[in-house]
């Protein structure tokens, strides 16, 4: 089965996220669950979490159905030691964050080199940091996300993702999550005849389809390769229509959150209808 949703608000408290998601006929989701933009934030409350949980039970959203973000400043591949730090522990925080709030996976951008060290010593930290996080928590599995490849991203390339994932220890709380806009721009040509399928049979021969627990569902304001991160709403884009037709009825992508982040969330409504009317 699809789930398919948005990634919506969480204004007001993150209870307020399985409502929002609710109205717009999502059956996924996904949130943050503190402002993305600030390195610290107040504890989740009781009343909150609690709320959170209700929601979530009442709407029939089950925590495979959730994909939480953690903050965009976090880089557990910063080359400067005081950065690292500072974003290892914001990453543990998102964590016990999604451990309060009964979920199972984290979504995060895995960090960049900052063209201060290399590509391999910049993994080699990201799983470090991954490793050292995971040891203090439990349930939620850390998921990287693929990249489009901007300035010094880790993440462009299948094999970074591979990277990575071998270099952490518990196998079983680390997976990925591909966005179909950063792949695109990354190179990965999902629109020619035939590129559908070469591109998700590479993915399954480098990484595997055993390691995939959500998806960006997006389309592309940027060409093929572009290495830029432009999301465009379904069908407006470089994409086009038939990469998500192709998605909805491939059985490889059946129970994860698949999230829309495209950018008129006044169409999101729209577009969920549209992703399950593909279904066939």
């Amino acid at each position: 089965m699809k789930y398919i949703g948005a990634h919506v608000s969480a204004q007001g408290g993150v209870e307020n996220a399985p409502l929002n998601a609710h109205k717009i006929g999502a059956t996924a989701f996904a949130l943050f669950t503190k402002n993305q933009r600030q390195w610290v934030a107040k504890p989740l409350t009781a009343e909150s979490i609690d709320a959170f949980r209700k929601n979530c039970d009442e709407l029939g959203f089950q925590p495979f159905q959730i994909l939480p973000h953690d903050s965009y400043l976090i880089n557990l591949g910063n080359p400067d030691a005081d950065g690292l730090q500072k974003s290892r522990e914001a990453f543990l925080d998102e964590m016990q964050r999604c451990e309060l709030l009964g979920l199972d996976r984290l979504n995060f951008h895995p960090g960049a080199h900052l063209n201060r060290i290399t590509e391999e010593e910049c993994i080699r930290l990201i799983a470090e940091s991954i490793n050292i996080t995971l040891d203090k928590t439990k349930g939620v599995i850390a998921v990287i996300e693929n990249t489009a490849g901007q300035g010094s991203n880790i993440g462009f390339r299948f094999e970074h993702l591979i990277r990575i994932i071998e270099q952490v220890d518990d196998k079983e709380r680390v997976g990925v999550c591909i966005d179909t806009a950063h792949a695109y721009s990354a190179g990965y040509d999902l629109v020619s005849p035939g590129g559908f399928e070469k591109v998700f049979a590479e993915f399954d021969s480098v990484v595997g389809f055993q390691y995939l627990k959500g998806m960006h569902i997006n389309d592309s304001k940027k060409e093929l390769s572009s290495r830029v991160d432009r999301h465009d709403t379904l069908g407006n884009g470089t994409i086009g229509l038939g990469l998500f037709d192709k998605l909805m009825n491939d059985s490889r992508f059946d129970g994860i959150p698949l999230i829309l982040e495209t950018p008129d969330e006044d169409r999101w409504a729209e577009e969920i209808g549209m992703l399950k009317s593909m279904i066939r």
